[in-house]
């Protein structure tokens, strides 16, 4: 059987799935990889179109009725996640009289961003647009996803606000949920589960192999060196990512509900696909 295997060109996506790529975990199942931006991926989820996929936490409001969670692969900003730059300072109590690009409407980014700002104006760029954008002066505001959390300030940029950070003070310390990994429920129960033991193996495996899985993360790591693409994993690929858990299960039903409290998503309920 064929699955189709949805997931960013990302260093830490490239990371989680070294050791499926290389052919070190066996399973009946073949899987085809599918490689592009989060927005796309999260509007594919939308129509179904593949049967596992990357897709943001916030989308799971609109496509919980046709796909589980995996509990591993998830991505959660541990005290740190998106952030909204500048080219210079600006009072947050000014921040809604400015355009903010987004990188996408449906990415967990955006979420975190109108629960802390409610009324913000926003405009949408791919991701990889943003810190450019901010830097020649098209747009004042820009939130960062990726690894231009890291390398804001090699463009000149200043930091206004971590909406990890902010997230983290809110919630009595919870992570931010980012991206989650999903199996369409359509699929044989056993499939499901297969799908995700042999997820888990492989980020288990990368984990316990960490320099061949860098040396290929580092193909996708979009000009990054290596000690700040490692950097970069070690941010989204950890224990939280090996097994979400119950704290992991409980920050992104929290988010979720405060998406829904605020008129900004609908009400719904997750499913989740256990490998045992």
């Amino acid at each position: 059987m064929i699955i189709r295997l949805g997931h960013s060109p990302d260093a830490d996506d490239a990371f989680m799935f070294w050791a499926l790529s290389a052919g070190l975990i066996e399973t009946p199942l073949q899987f085809e990889h599918v490689l592009r931006d989060i927005q796309t991926l999260n509007e594919w989820a939308r129509e179904g179109r593949l049967e596992f996929t990357a897709l943001s936490v916030h989308n799971l409001a609109y496509v919980a009725d046709r796909y589980a969670v995996l509990r591993h692969g998830g991505s959660f900003g541990d005290g740190y996640g998106p952030i909204l730059v500048a080219r210079e300072p600006v009072p947050l109590k000014e921040l809604r009289h400015y355009p903010i690009a987004v990188p996408g409407r449906l990415t967990s980014a955006y979420l975190a961003l109108r629960l802390f700002l409610p009324e913000a104006r926003t405009v949408e760029m791919p991701f990889d647009a943003i810190m450019p954008a901010v830097q020649w002066g098209e747009v004042p505001i820009g939130l960062l996803i990726h690894e231009g959390q890291l390398t804001y300030q090699q463009h000149g940029l200043v930091r206004l606000l971590d909406l990890g950070v902010w997230w983290a003070e809110q919630t009595d310390g919870l992570p931010l949920p980012l991206g989650v990994n999903a199996v369409r429920m359509d699929l044989p129960l056993d499939v499901q589960r297969e799908i995700a033991r042999v997820f888990r193996e492989s980020i288990r495996l990368g984990l316990e192999n960490r320099e061949q899985a860098m040396a290929y993360a580092l193909r996708f790591g979009r000009g990054l060196d290596a000690q700040t693409a490692d950097r970069f994993v070690s941010m989204y690929v950890n224990a939280l990512t090996l097994d979400m858990g119950e704290r992991g299960q409980r920050a992104i039903e929290e988010l979720l509900h405060r998406g829904a409290e605020a008129g900004i998503v609908p009400h719904t309920t997750i499913h989740y696909c256990l490998t045992d």
